[in-house]
């Protein structure tokens, strides 16, 4: 699978998207004043909804779309998986979860997994930023707090949107997306 290039331009930023609200939207109308936070992520996966073992980082969502908004950006859930879309995925499921968790951003579907397909998307979560020309400027993991074996907490995408937010370069400008796989149906 093709993934995008830091730098790139994103896109279809003019696909049309359903939101949970049953209005359609697309990327590039959801874009704030400096870029826009691109989650690729799903009801089901350990790693967005927490288990046993990690908390999630479904968990972080409103706090990093707050993150966001304060530094220029808006952030918009992506729900890739279309294999799930009759169930734990479905739209109905989907609208369930926003209101539950009080999502303060659109959440999205991504119909036939088109959209993650064409930014080489693997994982839920995989995150993309964008800065307002649609460049990707950091791709990969929220932070490393599913690491239980790190010394110190990685924020990598706060990092990343504080610092293009300043106008400064990304130091870090991608990581290894952690995840469970987007479940697409194979044609």
């Amino acid at each position: 699978m093709k993934t995008l290039v830091i730098g790139q331009p994103v896109p279809m930023m003019d696909h049309k998207l359903e939101m949970t609200d049953g209005k359609s939207t697309d990327l590039a109308s959801l874009g704030g004043e400096k870029g826009l936070l691109v989650v690729f992520s799903c009801n089901t996966c350990p790693f967005v909804v927490g288990s046993e073992n990690f908390e999630g980082w479904e968990k972080q969502y409103n706090d990093l779309n707050k993150f966001a908004i304060q530094h220029g950006y808006k952030m918009v859930l992506v729900n890739s998986n279309e294999a799930k879309r009759g169930d734990d995925d479905s739209p109905q499921a989907m609208q369930k979860r926003a209101r539950e968790k009080e999502y303060s951003m659109p959440y999205v579907i991504d119909k036939n997994s088109q959209l993650a397909d064409a930014f080489g998307a693997r994982t839920t979560p995989h995150v993309f930023l964008l800065n307002n020309k649609t460049e990707l400027i950091y791709m990969g993991a929220i932070d490393n707090k599913v690491d239980g074996k790190r010394s110190s907490d990685e924020n990598y995408l706060k990092n990343a949107i504080e610092a293009a937010s300043k106008g400064k370069e990304v130091e870090l400008t991608s990581t290894p997306p952690r995840g469970c796989s987007i479940k697409r149906v194979k044609m």
